[in-house]
């Protein structure tokens, strides 16, 4: 049996979601559709617990609760603030702080807030995803506004964020795209995204950077272009690689006052604009503005908690200090 789908519009999320009761149901269906399925022995019968919020196995009386490993695990705040959390996250384009979200939810703290937000904002990452093939174009870009500590070039850092851009160059248009936050622009960087972002065989175009010249031995079509000659030529710069340059005048992640501090945040604001950039084309072609998929991995984000188990903890250790006097 499918899973249930996702509300295609506000008024029906409203209606569906109204309450508590009508939450668990959808999470009781995403996670089990096919009928309760006992984790521990494998029985399909099983009483509900109301008072506890838990369902036990009449089998082996395991207890097992609808929230257990996804990231509403283990959750104080009520699971409809947590739909509305994800709606709010999944659908606006420009994206959503923080600060907008405690404000449009009534949260008494913002640091409940933001660690809704960061939680969200991973699991919205598929794991699975395929990787490019065919003509890429990959290029970086500097993130964070004006930084009067850093010079022109690349060797010179101040504390803007590096973000490396790969996507696939589709006719006149672009297909999907990739987006990571590194800490230098080193080869061992610049090729590890490559590798681990695109598939052997494809067709790269950088321009002649040194960190990828390793590209070729890699088992890439790797095809440099020098803006330096391309100077000397006349030609359109931004013509060379155009495609990573559009996206890269705009701002990749909506944060509250800028890329954001400590630095082991900025990544997940990258792979949230690439999310909304990716979904901009979804909706073209007349998709759910949050997929039932997309719904299903905000919820039962399993395969990324049981493998970075510790970056939920971390997030939740850093939500406690920003509520420290």
């Amino acid at each position: 049996m499918a899973r249930p789908d996702f509300p295609r519009t506000i008024l029906e999320f409203q209606r569906r979601f109204s309450d508590e009761t009508a939450c668990r149901a959808y999470l009781f269906a995403s996670r089990w559709p096919d009928g309760f399925h006992c984790p521990a022995c494998g029985s399909d019968r099983a009483t509900a617990l109301p008072k506890r919020l838990l369902w036990q196995c009449t089998a082996c009386r395991h207890q097992v609760s609808v929230t257990a490993g996804t990231v509403l695990h283990k959750t104080r705040t009520p699971i409809h603030i947590w739909f509305w959390a994800a709606y709010l996250t999944s659908t606006g384009t420009p994206g959503i702080s923080a600060w907008q979200l405690q404000r449009q939810l009534g949260l008494r703290r913002y640091e409940t807030a933001w660690m809704m937000l960061h939680k969200l904002r991973r699991a919205m990452v598929a794991p699975e995803r395929s990787p490019l093939t065919g003509l890429i174009e990959v290029d970086e870009t500097y993130v964070g506004g004006h930084d009067a500590g850093r010079r022109s070039g690349r060797d010179a850092f101040g504390t803007a964020a590096i973000v490396v851009v790969a996507i696939e160059v589709r006719g006149n248009g672009s297909g999907r795209v990739r987006m990571e936050v590194l800490g230098d622009l080193s080869a061992d960087s610049l090729c590890g995204f490559v590798e681990d972002n695109v598939a052997r065989g494809s067709t790269v175009k950088t321009d002649a950077w040194q960190g990828y010249m390793r590209l070729a031995r890699l088992g890439y079509d790797h095809r440099p272009k020098s803006q330096r000659a391309g100077l000397v030529l006349g030609e359109d710069l931004g013509e060379m690689l155009p495609r990573v340059h559009r996206l890269s005048v705009q701002p990749p992640a909506h944060s509250d006052g800028g890329v954001p501090n400590p630095a082991r945040h900025r990544s997940q604001f990258a792979a949230d604009y690439l999310r909304r950039n990716q979904g901009r084309r979804f909706r073209r072609s007349g998709a759910n503005r949050i997929s039932t998929s997309v719904a299903y991995r905000l919820f039962f984000a399993r395969k990324f908690r049981e493998s970075c188990p510790e970056d939920f903890a971390a997030l939740e250790r850093d939500a406690n200090r920003r509520a420290e006097p």
